[in-house]
Protein backbone atom coordinates (compact mmCIF):
# COMPACT_ATOMS: atom_id res chain seq x y z
CA UNK A 1 0.00 0.00 0.00
CA UNK A 2 1.65 3.08 -1.26
CA UNK A 3 1.25 6.56 1.01
CA UNK A 4 -1.16 8.31 -0.74
CA UNK A 5 -3.33 5.19 0.09
CA UNK A 6 -2.39 5.23 3.90
CA UNK A 7 -3.37 8.73 4.25
CA UNK A 8 -6.84 8.28 2.29
CA UNK A 9 -7.27 5.59 4.56
CA UNK A 10 -6.60 7.25 8.05
CA UNK A 11 -8.77 9.86 6.63
CA UNK A 12 -11.45 7.82 6.31
CA UNK A 13 -10.94 5.97 9.61
CA UNK A 14 -11.03 9.80 11.14
CA UNK A 15 -14.38 11.41 9.46
CA UNK A 16 -15.98 7.70 10.55
CA UNK A 17 -14.99 8.14 13.77
CA UNK A 18 -16.17 11.63 14.43
CA UNK A 19 -19.66 11.06 12.92
CA UNK A 20 -20.55 8.17 15.51
CA UNK A 21 -22.22 9.28 18.68
CA UNK A 22 -20.34 9.64 21.63
CA UNK A 23 -22.69 7.34 24.19
CA UNK A 24 -22.09 5.00 21.41
CA UNK A 25 -18.34 5.27 20.70
CA UNK A 26 -17.64 4.50 24.60
CA UNK A 27 -20.08 1.56 24.48
CA UNK A 28 -18.44 0.54 21.12
CA UNK A 29 -15.07 0.79 22.91
CA UNK A 30 -16.23 -1.86 25.32
CA UNK A 31 -16.32 0.93 28.50
CA UNK A 32 -18.93 1.05 30.74
CA UNK A 33 -22.31 2.74 30.02
CA UNK A 34 -22.28 4.88 32.94
CA UNK A 35 -19.23 6.68 31.49
CA UNK A 36 -21.76 8.10 29.91
CA UNK A 37 -24.43 9.35 32.62
CA UNK A 38 -21.76 10.08 35.04
CA UNK A 39 -20.23 12.58 32.02
CA UNK A 40 -24.00 14.41 31.63
CA UNK A 41 -24.89 14.67 35.77
CA UNK A 42 -21.53 16.23 35.75
CA UNK A 43 -22.26 18.40 33.33
CA UNK A 44 -25.67 19.71 34.90
CA UNK A 45 -24.66 19.52 38.60
CA UNK A 46 -23.01 23.52 39.10
CA UNK A 47 -19.34 24.20 38.75
CA UNK A 48 -17.43 24.65 42.18
CA UNK A 49 -15.17 26.88 42.67
CA UNK A 50 -11.33 26.02 43.69
CA UNK A 51 -10.04 28.50 44.83
CA UNK A 52 -8.87 28.42 48.45
CA UNK A 53 -10.12 30.31 51.30
CA UNK A 54 -6.76 32.09 50.89
CA UNK A 55 -6.88 32.83 47.39
CA UNK A 56 -10.83 34.27 47.74
CA UNK A 57 -9.42 36.94 50.94
CA UNK A 58 -6.64 38.27 48.45
CA UNK A 59 -8.70 39.05 46.12
CA UNK A 60 -11.19 40.71 47.96
CA UNK A 61 -8.26 42.55 49.83
CA UNK A 62 -7.21 44.07 45.80
CA UNK A 63 -10.71 44.97 45.45
CA UNK A 64 -11.26 46.56 48.62
CA UNK A 65 -7.89 48.37 47.14
CA UNK A 66 -9.27 49.65 44.28
CA UNK A 67 -12.36 51.03 45.37
CA UNK A 68 -10.66 53.06 48.19
CA UNK A 69 -8.19 54.05 45.66
CA UNK A 70 -11.50 55.35 43.29
CA UNK A 71 -12.65 56.72 46.56
CA UNK A 72 -9.66 58.62 47.63
CA UNK A 73 -9.48 60.26 44.11
CA UNK A 74 -12.74 61.92 44.27
CA UNK A 75 -11.79 63.70 47.09
CA UNK A 76 -9.89 67.17 46.66
CA UNK A 77 -6.13 67.08 46.48
CA UNK A 78 -5.56 68.35 50.68
CA UNK A 79 -7.68 65.59 51.44
CA UNK A 80 -6.48 62.63 49.80
CA UNK A 81 -4.86 60.14 51.73
CA UNK A 82 -7.11 60.84 54.46
CA UNK A 83 -9.96 59.04 53.84
CA UNK A 84 -10.36 58.49 57.71
CA UNK A 85 -10.21 61.66 58.48
CA UNK A 86 -13.03 63.18 56.36
CA UNK A 87 -15.72 62.55 59.42
CA UNK A 88 -18.47 64.25 57.30
CA UNK A 89 -19.25 66.53 54.30
CA UNK A 90 -18.23 69.52 56.40
CA UNK A 91 -14.64 68.58 55.90
CA UNK A 92 -15.28 68.89 52.28
CA UNK A 93 -16.91 71.99 52.21
CA UNK A 94 -14.48 73.66 54.73
CA UNK A 95 -11.64 72.55 52.36
CA UNK A 96 -13.87 74.12 49.02
CA UNK A 97 -14.23 77.50 50.93
CA UNK A 98 -10.58 77.47 51.89
CA UNK A 99 -9.96 77.46 48.21
CA UNK A 100 -12.24 79.74 47.10
CA UNK A 101 -11.33 82.50 49.77
CA UNK A 102 -7.60 81.77 48.11
CA UNK A 103 -8.74 82.09 44.64
CA UNK A 104 -9.83 85.58 45.90
CA UNK A 105 -7.36 87.19 47.65
CA UNK A 106 -4.57 85.96 44.20
CA UNK A 107 -7.51 88.09 42.12
CA UNK A 108 -8.41 84.70 39.95
CA UNK A 109 -12.35 85.97 40.12
CA UNK A 110 -11.34 89.42 38.57
CA UNK A 111 -11.42 90.24 34.98
CA UNK A 112 -14.19 87.27 34.39
CA UNK A 113 -15.78 87.16 30.73
CA UNK A 114 -19.54 89.37 31.41
CA UNK A 115 -17.92 90.94 34.63
CA UNK A 116 -20.34 94.18 35.47
CA UNK A 117 -23.43 93.36 32.85
CA UNK A 118 -26.58 91.38 33.46
CA UNK A 119 -26.96 87.69 34.13
CA UNK A 120 -28.19 85.54 31.32
CA UNK A 121 -31.18 84.09 33.24
CA UNK A 122 -33.05 82.89 30.01
CA UNK A 123 -31.88 79.81 30.36
CA UNK A 124 -31.44 77.62 33.58
CA UNK A 125 -28.42 74.50 33.10
CA UNK A 126 -29.28 73.19 36.29
CA UNK A 127 -33.30 72.76 35.64
CA UNK A 128 -34.35 69.95 33.39
CA UNK A 129 -34.53 70.88 29.70
CA UNK A 130 -38.08 70.17 29.29
CA UNK A 131 -39.25 71.81 32.28
CA UNK A 132 -36.96 74.92 31.49
CA UNK A 133 -38.27 74.91 27.92
CA UNK A 134 -41.88 74.99 29.34
CA UNK A 135 -40.87 77.67 31.51
CA UNK A 136 -39.40 79.87 29.14
CA UNK A 137 -42.90 79.70 27.13
CA UNK A 138 -44.65 80.72 29.59
CA UNK A 139 -42.39 83.24 30.47
CA UNK A 140 -42.79 84.76 26.73
CA UNK A 141 -46.48 84.98 27.11
CA UNK A 142 -46.54 86.43 30.66
CA UNK A 143 -47.79 83.70 32.59
CA UNK A 144 -46.31 81.84 35.73
CA UNK A 145 -46.32 78.47 36.64
CA UNK A 146 -49.12 77.16 38.83
CA UNK A 147 -47.17 76.80 42.23
CA UNK A 148 -45.55 80.23 41.83
CA UNK A 149 -48.82 82.19 41.36
CA UNK A 150 -50.19 80.05 44.14
CA UNK A 151 -47.28 80.82 46.12
CA UNK A 152 -48.17 84.66 45.72
CA UNK A 153 -51.66 83.64 47.16
CA UNK A 154 -50.87 82.76 49.96
CA UNK A 155 -48.56 84.88 51.01
CA UNK A 156 -51.47 87.89 50.48
CA UNK A 157 -53.71 86.19 51.98
CA UNK A 158 -51.23 85.72 55.44
CA UNK A 159 -50.28 89.30 55.45
CA UNK A 160 -54.38 90.41 55.70
CA UNK A 161 -55.05 87.09 57.96
CA UNK A 162 -52.35 88.49 59.83
CA UNK A 163 -53.63 92.08 60.16
CA UNK A 164 -57.26 91.35 60.96
CA UNK A 165 -55.96 88.68 63.60
CA UNK A 166 -54.10 91.46 65.52
CA UNK A 167 -56.84 94.13 64.77
CA UNK A 168 -58.94 91.53 66.49
CA UNK A 169 -57.11 91.08 69.66
CA UNK A 170 -56.38 94.77 69.75
CA UNK A 171 -60.29 95.01 70.76
CA UNK A 172 -59.39 92.55 73.76
CA UNK A 173 -57.22 93.99 75.13
CA UNK A 174 -58.91 97.11 75.78
CA UNK A 175 -61.63 94.96 78.03
CA UNK A 176 -63.71 93.76 75.44
CA UNK A 177 -63.77 89.86 75.74
CA UNK A 178 -66.99 89.54 75.18
CA UNK A 179 -67.09 89.28 71.15
CA UNK A 180 -63.42 87.75 70.74
CA UNK A 181 -65.37 84.07 70.37
CA UNK A 182 -67.32 85.06 67.74
CA UNK A 183 -64.24 87.24 65.65
CA UNK A 184 -61.91 84.26 66.28
CA UNK A 185 -64.18 81.54 64.60
CA UNK A 186 -64.13 83.19 61.28
CA UNK A 187 -60.44 83.50 61.73
CA UNK A 188 -59.85 80.19 62.34
CA UNK A 189 -62.19 78.90 59.13
CA UNK A 190 -59.70 81.51 57.28
CA UNK A 191 -56.48 79.82 58.52
CA UNK A 192 -57.75 76.08 57.37
CA UNK A 193 -58.77 77.46 54.47
CA UNK A 194 -55.00 78.83 53.88
CA UNK A 195 -53.44 75.70 55.20
CA UNK A 196 -55.59 73.35 52.54
CA UNK A 197 -53.60 75.90 49.99
CA UNK A 198 -50.12 75.81 51.35
CA UNK A 199 -50.86 71.62 51.33
CA UNK A 200 -51.74 71.44 47.68
CA UNK A 201 -48.57 74.30 46.79
CA UNK A 202 -46.59 72.02 48.68
CA UNK A 203 -47.25 68.97 46.44
CA UNK A 204 -46.61 70.81 43.37
CA UNK A 205 -43.70 73.14 44.09
CA UNK A 206 -40.09 71.77 42.95
CA UNK A 207 -38.27 70.26 46.02
CA UNK A 208 -36.79 72.69 48.69
CA UNK A 209 -39.41 75.38 48.59
CA UNK A 210 -42.02 73.63 50.59
CA UNK A 211 -43.77 76.22 53.24
CA UNK A 212 -45.28 75.65 56.39
CA UNK A 213 -48.91 76.55 57.47
CA UNK A 214 -50.53 78.59 60.46
CA UNK A 215 -50.94 77.17 63.98
CA UNK A 216 -53.35 78.89 65.67
CA UNK A 217 -51.40 79.32 69.36
CA UNK A 218 -47.94 80.22 67.13
CA UNK A 219 -49.83 83.04 65.63
CA UNK A 220 -51.62 84.35 69.13
CA UNK A 221 -48.16 83.91 70.88
CA UNK A 222 -47.18 85.97 67.79
CA UNK A 223 -49.86 88.81 68.50
CA UNK A 224 -48.79 88.62 72.10
CA UNK A 225 -45.12 89.70 71.68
Amino acid sequence: MNSSSTRLARRTITTSWSLIPRSTAVVGLGGPSTRSASSSSSSSSPPQSNKSPRTEKKLVDRLSTVIDAVNDRKLPPELRGQRNAVRSETDIINVVEQRIWHSMEEGQFENLPGKGKPLNLSTNPHADPAEDTLYRILSKNGCAPEWVQLNKEIRTQISEWRAMLKKAWAKTSNGDNSNWIQTSEPLKVQMREINSKVLRYNLIVPFGRQMCGLKWEKEMDRVNE
